[in-house]
């Protein structure tokens, strides 16, 4: 009797056995919309996602695939800069802010360092290698494969994993971007993974939310892909509002604060945008009230206007949110009071 106990323990231990081998099998056949393989979707998402952000010092080297490891050097609309850490970045902004309607240049000088965006580093000789490396970028930003910057992923994360030729499962938990890259870029053929949900994530300039499935991450790696865009789109039109403001002068056509339009205290003013980032208003009389200007962009583009030594126009002191510009007219909103607006009109 003990003998058939042990067998009788055997075979059911062996049929569960089978049976959790089946599950898994059952997932990955597709009875698991979350299970995942080196060709899904998801993995090229999160291996997007998790890839090494190149854009902070694209204002030096135009490459959002990759950045420059400092120690560097490098020529600025002619000027010798010597890079040693981030704060010296303020030298650069510096110089090329000196002018907004000129054509700037930034030399680099070789040998220097670059961390890509598989989180490798290279030493790049010559501008031939360096054009190189930004040739990639861009076929990997035309082919959808660049990184994708504007979605973060809280972690720890957890990964189911089974590996269809051993017949094992396990988990890995995944606490990096770096360390998610390198997961996703070595999954391979026979391995079968599924992300154990909730996660949380933050899509840029929005608060933070939870994502349960493969769907709704895909979901929210749309919406992140169009607020991408529209940064992208912001700082185009950036450039371009700098030219109008420069090349133009303008009246203030209305400014409307608590329901009321005051424009008419302005009404005998002309605003003229100099591209040293200054800017005069100037009356009938020969009055002139100055201040400073800057434009930037985020999502959207951003003028902030600075005056001084005059109670009305001090009233305009105030970083703007252009929600509208064409060659003649710039419609400006509060980006702290949205019913407080201001409209420019070229004359």
């Amino acid at each position: 009797m003990k003998k058939l106990k042990t067998i009788t323990g055997i075979a059911l231990m062996t049929i569960l056995g089978f049976t959790s081998c089946q599950s898994e099998i059952d997932n990955v056949e597709g009875n698991n919309p979350n299970t995942n393989s080196a060709n899904s979707t998801t993995t090229t998402n999160l291996k997007r996602t998790a890839m090494y952000d190149g854009s902070s010092d694209d204002f030096i080297d135009g490459a959002s695939c990759s950045s420059i490891i400092l120690p560097a050097s490098a020529k600025v609309n002619g000027v010798q800069v010597s890079l040693f850490s981030q704060i010296d970045y303020q030298q650069v902004i510096s110089i090329l802010a000196l002018s907004n309607n000129d054509q700037d240049t930034v030399v680099l000088q070789f040998p220097l360092r670059v961390k890509l965006s598989n989180y490798t580093e290279v030493t790049v000789n010559s501008q031939a290698e360096y054009n190189a490396i930004l040739n990639a970028c861009t076929t990997a930003q035309s082919n959808s494969q660049s990184a994708i910057s504007t979605l973060d992923i809280s972690f720890p994360i957890t990964i189911l994993t089974y590996n269809e030729s051993l017949v094992q499962t396990g988990t890995v938990v995944i606490t990096s971007k770096q360390q998610l890259y390198t997961y996703m870029s070595n999954v391979a053929s026979t391995e079968y993974y599924s992300v154990k949900y909730p996660i949380s994530t933050t899509i840029t300039g929005e608060s933070k939310s939870t994502v349960t499935s493969d769907a709704e991450l895909q979901s929210t790696i749309n919406a992140s892909l169009a607020v991408k865009a529209k940064i992208e789109a912001a700082a185009e039109n950036s450039k371009k509002l700098e030219t109008i403001l420069v090349n133009g002068k303008f009246k203030v056509d209305s400014y409307i604060s608590a329901g009321v339009n005051t424009a008419t205290n302005y009404k005998d003013y002309t605003v003229n945008f100099a591209n040293n980032l200054s800017v005069t208003a100037t009356n009938i009389l020969s009055t002139t009230v100055n201040g400073t200007y800057k434009v930037s962009s985020e999502v959207d583009v951003l003028l902030k206007l600075n005056f001084s030594g005059n109670a009305t126009f001090v009233l305009l002191n105030n970083t703007w949110k252009v929600s509208s510009f064409s060659a003649t007219t710039i419609s400006l909103q509060s980006t702290t009071n949205a019913a407080v607006t201001l409209v420019l009109k070229q004359i």
